[in-house]
């Protein structure tokens, strides 16, 4: 029988809520020496991961999308509402507003490793946030739990 997430998965992870403080989200980080934390309502649903690339914006600042102006009428050469959402994120202080919500890599808890694996390097993500069936956090799959299964099965592979 094939491995699956949740052989190999850490359960009950560590999590913050939306209305947290993005301080506080920053301190966990540092603390737990981990580069993200999944997001979840108070029935713990997930509803977002907050990440060291989400928090980058605090520190690097934004610079205005490049625009020209033609009689009187400014044409953005980038996307202005993706300007707003990073400035929303530079200027946030709570996990809620500086968390990513769409673009949520989960699996199921029985899919197969070597699936989830694939997975996480076709969409180039660290983790997987694992959900059951009523769409709650049960667990964590990251790249260093699939090295360690890796490390621990390779005496079976000789």
């Amino acid at each position: 029988m094939p491995t699956t997430v949740a052989d190999v998965m850490s359960r009950n992870p560590i999590v913050v809520h939306p209305e947290d403080s993005l301080s506080e989200a920053v301190k966990t980080l540092a603390e737990r020496r981990i580069s993200g934390l999944p997001v979840v309502d108070q029935s713990g649903n997930l509803v977002g991961v907050i990440s060291e690339s989400d928090l980058m914006w605090q520190e690097a600042g934004m610079t205005p999308p490049a625009y020209i102006m033609i009689l009187d009428s400014v044409i953005y050469l980038e996307n202005p509402a993706k300007y707003e959402r990073d400035l929303h994120k530079a200027l946030g202080q709570t996990v809620g507003e500086v968390m990513t919500k769409k673009e949520l890599v989960t699996v199921a808890p029985e899919t197969p490793i070597r699936k989830a694996a694939q997975l996480m390097h076709d969409r180039k993500v660290h983790r997987l946030l694992v959900v059951d069936a009523a769409g709650h956090l049960i667990g964590v799959l990251t790249r260093g739990d699939i090295v360690r299964f890796m490390a621990s099965h390779a005496n079976e592979d000789e």
